[in-house]
């Protein structure tokens, strides 16, 4: 077999690897709420997320193009291969032990890391410019804003429900929340999903079978969602915990205002600026948002400084051990 065919079947086979990976990771993002205030069963609150993760995966391919030519431009043959696959490595790695930990960190950015840190060690050349408007400036802004909206949400909650009954308003809320976690599921898919496709697809482009300006395949669209879908009924329990319990006890108005507030900023993020931003910050930054409304005590801020260190964290780890296994593969393959 073609060296350079092998490693497009390489790049495809981890790629997809990375995506399993990120639904299991990422589970917790949409599902933890709903299950932690007892709207929904882990298991079907995980096959909901699944449904839903690979119904978004086919909502657009904006996020794909952004990931696929934005962020580096990888050599054509199998040396641009070779970096492709040390930064799936790189963001794999990374995601594992997140996971290990139970820290809910971003597979995006360990993805886009794994890029910049495979492309430094290659000399290649890294688009800064895409990295700081797509990436930096998302990274900052959509925790804020999913905070800050999440807020506003449970403030508004808490005005209009005011004079009703507590037990019977969390019952209706826990009815909502099951069309909230539905959102929220729906946003990761249009959101993760199409980093794999954009990955596979820069790796067609530099081994030859496809063209930068073609459409993204079909078959990469139909595997990379049902990869994440697969991934992600798998579960994250580790994540899910951290998420729905460790950083505030939930209610379910509360699982509803930061899973509506998550959503609403992925789907304009993906949709209206094609920016590949971290479902796992914008919903736990929500988290916080609605906790912060009863009272700053009521959020655990230890729990989330040690997410945010992590957060900080995720891009420069995963883009050091891609840069180390360029090298290593680099010696092997080249």
């Amino acid at each position: 077999m073609d060296l350079t065919l092998a490693l497009v079947i390489g790049v495809v086979v981890i790629a997809l690897a990375f995506d399993y990976t990120n639904g299991f990771h990422d589970a917790a993002n949409a599902i933890a709420t709903s299950v932690s205030t007892r709207a929904l069963t882990p298991r079907v609150a995980l096959f909901m997320a699944a449904a839903m993760n690979f119904i978004g995966a086919h909502l657009g391919t904006q996020i794909a193009q952004t990931v696929g030519q934005g962020i580096i431009n990888a050599p054509d043959g199998s040396h641009g291969l070779v970096i492709v696959i040390a930064a799936l490595i790189g963001a794999i790695v990374w995601n594992v032990i997140t996971w290990y930990f139970g820290l809910p960190s971003s597979s995006s950015h360990a993805l886009i890391g794994g890029l910049v840190g495979a492309a430094l060690a290659s000399a290649s050349v890294v688009h800064w410019d895409g990295v700081f408007e797509k990436v930096v400036i998302p990274m900052v802004l959509s925790p804020l804003i999913g905070f800050g909206l999440a807020a506003a949400i449970m403030i508004a909650i808490y005005w209009i429900f005011r004079n009703r009954q507590p037990g019977r308003t969390n019952r209706g809320f826990r009815y909502t929340q099951t069309v909230s976690a539905a959102a929220m599921a729906l946003g990761h898919g249009l959101q993760d999903a199409q980093k794999t496709m954009g990955v596979i697809f820069l790796a067609l482009t530099v081994g030859g079978f496809a063209e930068p300006t073609d459409p993204i395949p079909q078959w990469v669209i139909l595997s990379a969602a049902g990869a994440i879908s697969l991934g992600t009924y798998a579960g994250g329990w580790r994540i899910m915990r951290t998420l729905g319990r460790r950083i505030i006890a939930l209610h379910p108005p509360q699982g509803f205002a930061a899973e509506s507030a998550a959503a609403a900023v992925l789907y304009v993020a993906a949709i209206g600026f094609g920016a590949p931003i971290s479902t796992t910050h914008t919903i736990t930054a929500a988290i916080m948002g609605v906790g912060s409304t009863k009272r700053l005590s009521a959020v655990r801020w230890g729990v989330a400084g040690h997410i945010v260190t992590a957060w900080i964290l995720t891009i420069p780890a995963a883009a050091i051990v891609a840069g180390l296994s360029y090298l290593v593969l680099h010696l092997i393959v080249e």
